[in-house]
């Protein structure tokens, strides 16, 4: 049996699981975490080509700087010898699943439900893309992929550029990148891309979703790229007359030809949805063309593949007598009316959302937090933290927020997610932060990160049970794969029935407390007709429930203190001679112990006493 072929001496290679025109995908698996993995690897036959070599590396730094839920993950690249050639290599997320390009194939068509949820995944991948400052450039079905679970995956960032550098061509021929059948206008001409190509992409996409089919077909790629510059699609419900309204309205939206009546934004266009799918009015109403045209027929040839067109064939400056006009259809007439309903739609949208409590919250700077901090200062405004991690060489960034999405001071409704990538040390994986999360949640993302489970301690709090209070190591440690991770969980407030103090001794009444997880609270008072130390009255009364750590307060018997005895009268064994012969009360010159009472009325009972008289005076 021969060895398994490794990658940069860490990823297995295994079958081929995806073919492209520049690059295979093949199932993998990392040696070092023992996972599996997509090796994403030029093709041998392109590896001298320096044109697919930089748009490949292209794909690896556009792809490596997203971190997103609905963004198929980036976890290493490198280059390594490949049958004699050099090849360079991606190391993605392996995902389960079917593209939207097989989906749409075996089923024909999605519920209007279901479109609406995959393209508000699509739609949130793109905002959180676009907000880094990366174009997709090619955003079409075969690039979605839907999970095992029902997940949206975006993916393939090939021909992704950065916002600084969509003015640049892509070669010197200035030729055009883009799949026919989805590309924009702008991209068709020749023109820079922006965020807002993608939403005409998505357009694109979704009519697909409604209606089975692409908005415009035709004989050739050119034919079909002309049809995005020059033609305006048959509204969805012309293909399905089932398909509702609002839907019709956002798709004709985000295909309008000018960059300016689209969506100016991914957020926009999936608020839109989101509107569309509670039953609300829908801002594309007001904003919808009118001049729509019944184009396309349904049994033109499709074409999926991603190509290169030459610009000068897609200027629109050739004579074509289709442009003369076609007249209004009843269509126009239709959408014409709903804009003047949608108006007053949406000012009673407007009014409704002003009075519905929903609260605008101010996304907080995380950057350069720990994760434990980022994550308290999101849950102290009430929004929902989605920690994820990207390794980092800088010691400065581990354990730390290195980016976020949505940007500081961004205005979100309360309870939006906001997703924060802490760095870890190469080839370590952040602790997740999981205080506050349901016992069961914690242990699926710390079995995600690759780390293992410790012991579970379990403690009373005021967090309801199965909440995770605390964990060792802390959320955003850097630590070794496979760490175990110990877990106190709490069990909530325990109530206890409040037991009968009275008549027992102070030591036995506290250690009865102790005992049952109460606190005491002990009060000493003179009572003159208890023994001391014995408790004879209490709060709360025997019997009442309270939570575990409730101090209970009780009163118990002291003795009183003994007052100071009063000298004998009688008593004069310690008289003693004084220093001042005139004191008024020692006419004897003794200090009797009872100066200021006249004389000698201590020695009163004395009198007739010669004898001790006597002896007193001599």
């Amino acid at each position: 049996m021969s060895e398994p072929q490794l990658l940069g001496d860490r990823y297995e290679l295994g079958e081929v699981i995806g073919r492209g025109g520049m690059a295979e995908v093949r199932r993998g698996r990392d040696l070092r975490l023992g996972r599996i993995v997509a090796l994403k690897m030029l093709r041998v036959d392109h590896a001298a080509d320096t044109t697919f070599q930089a748009r490949f590396r292209r794909e690896a730094q556009s792809s490596a700087s997203l971190n997103h839920r609905n963004i198929v993950a980036v976890y290493d690249t490198g280059e390594d010898m490949v049958d004699g050639h050099r090849i360079p290599y991606i190391v993605m997320e392996y995902v389960e699943g079917q593209t939207l390009r097989e989906m749409i194939r075996d089923r024909a068509r999605f519920t209007p439900e279901r479109s609406i949820e995959v393209m508000a995944a699509m739609l949130d991948a793109l905002e959180y893309s676009h907000r880094a400052g990366i174009v997709h450039r090619d955003i079409k079905p075969g690039n979605i992929m839907i999970t095992t679970a029902g997940e949206v995956k975006v993916m393939d960032f090939g021909i992704a550029r950065s916002l600084a550098e969509t003015g640049m061509a892509l070669t010197q021929t200035a030729a055009v990148v883009g799949t026919a059948q989805y590309i924009s206008p702008e991209q068709a001409r020749g023109e820079q891309a922006d965020a807002r190509s993608d939403l005409y992409a998505c357009g694109c996409v979704m009519y697909e979703l409604l209606t089975g089919r692409p908005p415009f077909i035709g004989e050739s790629l050119v034919s079909v790229a002309v049809s995005h510059v020059r033609e305006h699609a048959t509204p969805p419900s012309g293909l399905d007359p089932s398909i509702p309204p609002e839907l019709d309205a956002i798709v004709m939206k985000a295909l309008a030809k000018g960059r300016e009546e689209r969506y100016q934004s991914a957020y926009e266009m999936r608020a839109d949805l989101q509107r569309a799918a509670a039953g609300l009015p829908v801002a594309a109403y007001a904003d919808t063309s009118a001049a729509t045209q019944l184009m396309g027929a349904a049994g033109a040839p499709a074409y999926d593949d991603t190509h290169m067109l030459d610009d000068d064939t897609l200027t629109g400056d050739e004579e074509d007598e289709d442009d003369e006009p076609k007249g209004v259809s009843w269509w126009a007439v239709a959408l014409g009316s709903l804009a003047v309903l949608g108006i007053a739609g949406i000012i009673g949208f407007l009014v409704f959302n002003r009075d519905s409590g929903v609260q605008q919250v101010t996304v907080p700077t995380l950057m350069e937090l720990s994760q434990q901090e980022a994550v308290e200062l999101l849950e102290s405004r009430n929004l929902v933290p989605d920690p994820q991690t990207r390794e980092t060489d800088n010691p400065d960034e581990v354990g730390n927020v290195v980016s976020q999405n949505p940007p500081p001071n961004t205005q979100v409704e309360e309870g939006s997610e906001v997703t924060i990538v802490v760095g870890v040390e190469p080839d370590m994986v952040a602790v997740p932060s999981v205080v506050g999360r349901p016992q069961e949640q914690a242990e699926e993302m710390i079995e995600a990160a690759g780390l293992s489970l410790g012991s579970l301690d379990r403690r009373n709090s005021d967090e309801e049970a199965g909440i995770v209070l605390e964990t060792s190591p802390a959320g955003g440690e850097s630590v070794e794969p496979g760490t175990t991770v110990n877990l106190v969980i709490s069990t909530g407030q325990q109530t206890v029935e409040v037991p009968d103090l009275e008549g027992m001794s102070r030591i036995s009444a506290e250690s009865e407390l102790a005992r049952l997880g109460l606190n005491a609270d002990p009060r000493g008072e003179v009572t003159g007709d208890m023994p001391a130390d014995q408790v004879f009255q209490q709060s709360p009364e025997p019997g009442a429930e309270v939570n575990e750590g409730f101090t209970v307060t009780f009163w118990y018997a002291i003795e009183p203190e003994e007052e100071p005895e009063d000298p004998d009268p009688t008593d004069n064994e310690t008289d003693e001679p004084t220093d001042d012969p005139t004191d008024p009360g020692d006419e004897d010159g003794w200090d009797d112990g009872n100066d200021g009472n006249d004389g000698n009325e201590g020695n009163e009972g004395n009198e007739g006493n010669e004898e001790e008289g006597g002896l007193l005076g001599g």
